[in-house]
């Protein structure tokens, strides 16, 4: 299990639930609800989060946005689709939620060396 300080900055729609496996898994989940702008990111914490967490693709863009204010957070997508090209290179891990369901992906993500 991560630390008690662990956290994640988690945008886009939540409809398979990774935010509450996240919280299960001890990791404080900060939501953005409105687009994921540089600003809404900064208000939501991603320069001091563990994990940047997207689950929507066509918000790619905040990928890199959120490198640029946190060069070690671990950018995660987790969404079908397909991640756009200048997307990728910032993207650290991808997963399909018809592959893994959101509870497998938050316990790989707590007991992560990077978590």
């Amino acid at each position: 299990m991560v630390e008690t300080q662990a956290t994640a900055v988690l945008a886009g729609p939540d409809a398979d639930g990774l935010g509450d496996a996240l919280a299960a898994e001890g990791i404080t989940v900060t939501t953005v609800d409105d687009p994921p702008t540089g600003e809404a990111l900064e208000t939501a914490g991603v320069a001091d989060a563990a994990l940047y967490v997207l689950t929507d693709v066509s918000e790619a863009t905040s990928i890199p946005v959120a490198k640029e204010q946190n060069p070690d957070v671990r950018a995660v997508v987790y969404a079908d689709g397909t991640i756009p090209e200048f997307a990728q290179p910032t993207t650290d891990l991808r997963v399909d939620p018809a592959l893994l369901d959101p509870e497998t992906v938050a316990e790989e993500l707590a007991n992560g060396p990077e978590a």
